[in-house]
Parts: C-alpha cells; structure tokens; sequence
C-alpha cells in the first residue's frame, strides 16, 4: 500500500471516529432523523443495521455511518445519543436538476444524454462528481475518435434552491486533423498507391470535401488496416504482418501523418485440403462441395472463411446451431506450402422451442408469424430463419427486423427466437404532381394503407391524371385469404386512354370494369395465378381523315354500320399466370431472378375474342459488392379467334422510358406513313404508328452507386442497351429489324415518388422513328 493510500485510510477512519464519538452502551427507545429533504426516512430506517430495542454500541454506529454513506444519497452523516435516543443527521447530495449542452453539432444533444443515462447522470438523479468528469473524458475521447484534437469539453455546475444542481456541458468542437500523409514501409511486392486505394482513409483530394475521407478516425484506421491484412492474405501471403502503426500529429494539431510497417513474406501455394472430425451428420461429398479453395491455388483467406461460413450454414439447415468448422493449416515454410484440415465439430442438434415477437405495435402476432417458415417445437434451420427474415422484410411494413437465437437456460438442445421489429408508417394520403417526359404534368390523389388494420391487408384508392393516361383505381389485397398463404385481389377501375396525344393515332379509349384475382403459392418461390376481369371499353373520336381506316373498320365491324365514329365493347378476361420470383430485394435486387408467364383470353359470345400470351425472365447477377448486372426478355403474342378480328387498342407498344429507351413512348414498330391510302387518306399529315400483336424486347443493365453518394440505399445508377420491337400478325420476328439503344439511368425514390431520369442514344434509328435522348418520369410506379 502507497504512501498516499494509507494517509487516505486513516483519514477516513479518523472521520469516521470523530462522527461515532465514543458512546457507552445503552438500549435504544427511538429514533430520529435530521437534515432529509427529498429522501423518505422509511429509506434511510432500511438501511439501518439497528432498530429500536437494540443495544447501541461503538461498532454498530460505526457500521450505521458506512450503511448511511454506501447508499450514496448523503455527503455527511453523523450520529448521536440523546438520552437513549438515537439522533441522526444526514446532509443529503444535491440531486440534477437539469442537464444542458452548448457547441456540439457533431453528437446530437439527445445522443449525448442517452450516454450520460448509462453511467446514472439523468435528470432527477443523484448528483455524483466522479461521474461526471469521467463523462467530460468520455465525451472528449468521442471527439479524438474522429480527428478532433483541439476540441475541448468543460462542465460547470450550479447550485439551485432544494438542494439541486444544473450540469451544462460547454463544447468547443475545434477543427479536424487531415490526413497529409500515408506511409507503407516494407511493401515490395505491391505499389504505395495500389495499397493506398484500398483504404477508406486518404490524403487530401479534390473530392475530399464530399468524401471526408481525409478526417482521420481511429476506427476507420483499425479498418483500414485490417483491409490491407486481407489485401495480402487473399492474394497468397499467409506470414504477412502489420508490425508497427504510428500517427504523428504537428503541433498545431491539423495535419496527421500515419506510417504503417508490413512484412510481407513469402506467397503460399494450398499443398492439401482435407476434411476431419464428424462427418456423420451431413454427407462428405456435400460438405466437399463448399470449400472454395482447392489443392495447388494460392493462399486465399477469404476462400477459407467463406469455406468454413458455408459448411457451417449447412449444418445450421439441419438444426446445428451451434456447429464449428475451423480450418487448420500445416504450413512448411520451406517449400512455402500450406495444407488445410477442415475440422467439422456440429455440436448438439437443437430445436426451436418458441417464437417471441417485440416491437410490433400495430401489426398483429399473425401477420408476423404467418411470414415465418421456421416454426416452435422444429428443429432449428438456419436457412429457413434467413427466409422468414426475407419475406419480412418483403412486406415492407418494417424498418428493420432483427432475429436472435439465445440458448434456453438450463437445456443444451433449445433456443429461442427473439423477433424485434421496428414498425415504419404504412398509410399515406398523398396529394401532388408528377411529371413525364411523354405526358407532361400528372395530378394525383392517393389513399394507400399496405397493413389495413394491423391485418396485413392492402387498400388502396387511387387517381392519376395525365395528358395520355388517366386512371381511377380501388383495389384490395389479401395477401393470406387463406392460411395457406392463397392470396385474393379486387378491383374497380376507370382508365382512359387519349391516344391522340402522342405519336400513333388519333383516337380515344375509356374502359370500365371489375374483377378479382387469386395467387397460390406452389413453393416458396413459384405462384400461381388466375383471375376474371369484366370488362367494358368505349372507343371514340375516330375521324376518317386523321384515324387509320382500319381502326374505322373494326369499329363498323362491332356496330355493323359504316363510317363509324367510335364503338362499344363487353368482354369477361381469364386470366392465368406464373411467376417465379428469387429476387433478394423487390427495389433494388442484386441476385436472384424473376420470370413470369402471362396468359388472358376472352371468353366466346360477346363483343371481343382474342387471347395474349407473355413471358419474361430477369436474372440479376451481384459481380461486386457496388456492382450488379441484369439481363431481362420479353416476348409477346396476341391473336382474336372465332373470326372476329383483333381490337387494335389491345396491341404491344414499345418505346419510353420503360422500354426500349431513347425512342418516345410507342413509337417503335408498324406504322402507317403519313398520305399512305393503304391506311389512312391522303389528308393525313403524320406517320401513326398502330401497334402489333407480336413483340420483342430485351435489356442489358449494368447497376451501380451513384458517385458522391456512398451508402445510399435511396438512389441507384445503371448503364444500359435496350433492344426491341413489335410486329403485326402478317409480319415475322426478324432480329435484324430490332431497334437499339444505349445509356445511362438514374432513379431516385424519393419523397414524392420514383424518379427515373434517362439519357439514351438510339444505334440504328429509321426516318419514321421518333427518338429522345433525354427521358424521364416522376410521381408513377415504372
């Protein structure tokens, strides 16, 4: 014991003597307390080791003064005797009164006070001054961390009335120390700079200023060096080693220089990849099958975590949650050789015992656990808990969903699965405009609620109006109209179409109807659909010196009259589709694929009979973390049948901003040549492009980040070549007549709706195309 620690002591203990006077013994009648004013003094007779009716002596008043002082409410106590009575007098800590902070902008002030509740300085509480300078240091610790080493925090404290203090914490941020220089000492296989570019910390650039990756922060260094470690050992180097870091800083404290020295050592060749421990629980041959590295590659530690990660997952499909594969090189330093025994340890097989759900306020239980695929009282299966996760996050009524599996106390064969989810809002009422480049402004009215009543259920009322398109929507969606998952769809809709308004010809079309849809779910994976729309579409402003004779023909068709001006159509549509859907994000996928196959006919004995049939396959493909690449096609039929001819208002279209882009919306395909009597007359002084029932279409898309914008799930940026077209039914797919087009894209979800802006360049354009280099679209789903 030091000097110092032992004249404390007796300090303290003198104190303590003084305050316990020397008493004789004496039986205690009652006891009095002085000096409370917030504490109760049934609070302080609780802490107390004596009672009225005990024998009062030295020791025991001794021990009563160390209660009284543990409990940390009083900063003096002091005992006394009053003929047989016990007097106590208490000077009670002062209690916060008020917290306040001045001069932080980098740590918001109810961040702060959230730290400061964790070690017990929150308003209403004790005032103790040992915790509060441990929080200054604190504080200042959190402001180096991020290359502030000029800031400063100081605390000051004021005494109130009743015994109370106000804390105010005053902050001088100061400048932040940039890097102005990053030194590699050792290196002799890689470049300085090809090193350097790893890092997220740099020196000062010209794009420092958006970046800020010159403000140096300890945790990015502690990145940053674990980057350059896996740099090498991915590439073979398994003695690499980071022997010394140094950060210097000048004088002024503004610019910080780091210097790291490396051993790089010699590049490692895999001898022998072998397989140990019990190999009984899943078959060998499988497990073989995950390890990435093989015998004669070079070193490769991302290999081998991915190999022991993989094996690992798959014991936890088949309830060994708590499975260990550690790979163990036998490395010859010799031959620079490394040979590595996979050693499967799988643990004790264990089961799900129940399903706790938190955080849901809104949301019933059910609605939750219908998502889950992972079920209470089944072996535990990690890729069935990956999947529920999935389809929760699918349903786009929670911000975050987080899922952990503690052990159940006293059992080596259960866990539990802690579900915590953070609701977001799933209503709005949206009232605005959007804007396109085909049909200028778009008014909108928009009353959605995707969790109707907490039930899961989707209701939504809608009004869009556009200069081309205009829509008049209620719908709604079970998407559990039964317990096995069978989803059920209604709609009422009003859609008119002004097709004089853009490129192919003058008409317009106006379609009423209602109808219903079921999904059913064969896999987790594959759907089912079909479903019967009622239909009825009214077709006027046919002019015979502005309309194709054709469009006038079937309407005198319909009507069995001539020179038609316009008709009117019933038709009920089935319709029947399936769709396989492995995307792993519905936004912004980055893997997976979709592929859908659409069919709708018509049924015999009313006005339309016809049939059309499409498909579509997407595959999206993750090269990179930041790059994903997405190869989509289309195809297209529709034909009439019973001898009545096909509705022209039913043809493909292609072109926009949703197409084929760079050509305007439905420009590409037949057309009718402006003063051709084949099928207009000789007054019209347009091309009107008609349509066909047969179409074509695919697209190559590269995605990526938006520069400038790192970690932003808001905003995607792709490069892309669009290639289709559409023909009529007497025509043959001929690839050589495809039109071409390449770009680059940019959408935005922001606040008032997807935003998607196009620049293209169309390849191989004819004189009767009409083409657009700038597109773009806002306040619509595209």
């Amino acid at each position: 014991m030091t000097l110092r620690s032992k004249l404390a002591l007796f300090i303290s203990l003198l104190l303590l003597s003084i305050a316990a006077f020397a008493m004789e013994p004496f039986v205690i009648k009652d006891i009095k307390i002085e000096g409370l004013q917030r504490t109760e003094p049934g609070t302080v007779f609780n802490y107390l080791p004596v009672q009225v009716g005990d024998t009062m002596t030295e020791d025991k008043s001794s021990e009563a003064i160390k209660s009284l002082y543990r409990t940390g409410f009083f900063k003096d106590v002091r005992i006394e005797a009053d003929q047989n009575i016990l007097l106590i007098t208490v000077q009670e800590r002062p209690s916060i009164a008020d917290i306040q902070f001045a001069g932080n902008k980098m740590f918001q002030t109810d961040k702060l006070k959230e730290s400061l509740k964790s070690v017990g300085l929150v308003e209403g509480q004790i005032y103790d001054k040992t915790k509060l300078e441990f929080m200054e240091q604190e504080i200042k610790k959190q402001y180096l961390s991020l290359g502030k080493y000029t800031a400063s925090v100081k605390t000051t404290t004021s005494p109130l009335e009743r015994n109370r203090v106000a804390i105010r914490f005053d902050i001088e941020e100061g400048i932040i120390s940039r890097i102005k220089e990053i030194n590699i000492v050792g290196n002799q296989v890689y470049q300085k700079l090809d090193l350097i570019s790893q890092f997220q910390l740099q020196t000062t650039n010209w794009l420092s200023w958006w970046f800020k990756d010159d403000q140096y922060s300890k945790q990015k260094l502690t990145a940053d060096l674990e980057t350059l470690k896996s740099f090498y050992m991915n590439r073979g180097y398994l003695e690499f080693s980071i022997d010394s870091t140094q950060v210097s800083i000048t004088p002024d404290k503004e610019d910080v220089f780091i210097t790291m020295n490396i051993s790089e050592g010699p590049k490692y060749k895999v001898s022998d990849v072998k397989l140990a421990g019990d190999l009984l629980q899943v078959p060998e041959s499988e497990l073989q099958n995950l390890i990435k590295i093989k015998k004669d590659e070079i070193f490769n530690r991302q290999k081998i975590t991915e190999s022991t990660k993989a094996m690992n997952n798959r014991l936890g499909n088949d309830g060994f949650a708590f499975s260990n594969v550690n790979a163990i090189p036998e490395i010859n330093k010799e031959e620079h050789t490394a040979a590595f025994t996979f050693f499967v340890d799988p643990g004790r097989k264990v089961y799900v015992r129940r399903i706790d759900i938190e955080g849901n306020q809104r949301t019933r239980d059910e609605v939750i656990r219908r998502e889950f695929r992972q079920v209470e009282s089944g072996w535990y299966a990690a890729d069935k808990i990956e999947r529920s996760k999935e389809r929760l996050k699918r349903t786009q009524f929670f911000s975050d969903t987080n899922i952990e599996t503690p052990a159940v106390p006293g059992t080596t064969d259960q866990v539990d699965l802690k579900v915590k989810v953070t609701e977001r809002n799933t209503g709005s009422i949206m009232f605005g405009a959007g804007l396109s480049s085909q049909e200028g402004v778009i008014g909108s009215f928009n009353v959605t609620q995707a969790n109707f009543l907490g039930t899961g259920d989707r209701v939504s009322a809608q009004v869009n109006t556009g200069r081309i398109n205009r829509t008049y929507a209620l719908s709604m969606t079970q998407p559990f109209f039964t317990p096995e998952g069978v989803a059920l769809s209604y709609d009422i809709y009003r859609r008119d179409v002004n097709a004089s308004k853009v490129t192919f010809a003058t008409y317009d079309t106006s379609s009423m109807g209602v109808g219903f849809r079921f999904s059913v779910p064969f896999t987790e994976k594959n759907a089912f659909s079909y479903g019967l729309t009622y239909d009825n579409t009214e077709v006027d402003n046919l002019t015979r010196d502005l309309s194709p004779i054709r469009y006038i023909n079937y309407c005198n068709s319909v009507k069995g009259a001539s020179n038609a001006t316009g008709c009117s159509m019933n038709s009920l549509i089935a319709s029947v589709g399936w769709t396989e859907d492995s995307r792993d994000d519905i936004l912004f996928p980055k893997k997976g694929g979709l592929r859908r196959v659409n069919g709708e006919v018509s049924t015999p004995g009313l006005d339309i009979q016809m049939y059309k049939l499409t498909f579509q396959e997407s595959v999206y493909k993750e090269i990179t973390n930041d790059l994903t690449l997405m190869v989509n096609g289309q195809v297209g039929y529709a034909n009439s049948y019973g001898g009545k001819e096909f509705p022209f208002f039913k043809n493909f279209y292609l072109g926009g901003v949703n197409s084929v882009r760079g050509y305007r919306l439905s420009s590409i395909g037949p057309v009718c040549l402006a003063g051709d009597t084949s099928c207009g007359t000789t007054t019209q002084t347009r091309n009107m492009f008609l349509g066909g029932t047969k179409q074509l279409v695919g697209n190559i898309e590269l995605f990526m980040p938006v520069p400038f914008l790192k970690n932003n799930n808001q905003f995607r940026l792709s490069a892309f070549i669009d290639a289709g077209n559409v023909y009529e039914e007497s025509e043959s797919i001929r690839l050589s007549s495809l039109r071409y087009s390449a770009g680059l894209g940019v959408m935005w979800v922001s606040p008032f709706g997807p935003l998607k802006i196009v620049v293209a360049q169309p390849f191989n354009e004819k004189p009767t195309d009409r083409t657009e280099v700038f597109q773009f679209q806002m306040g619509q789903q595209f």
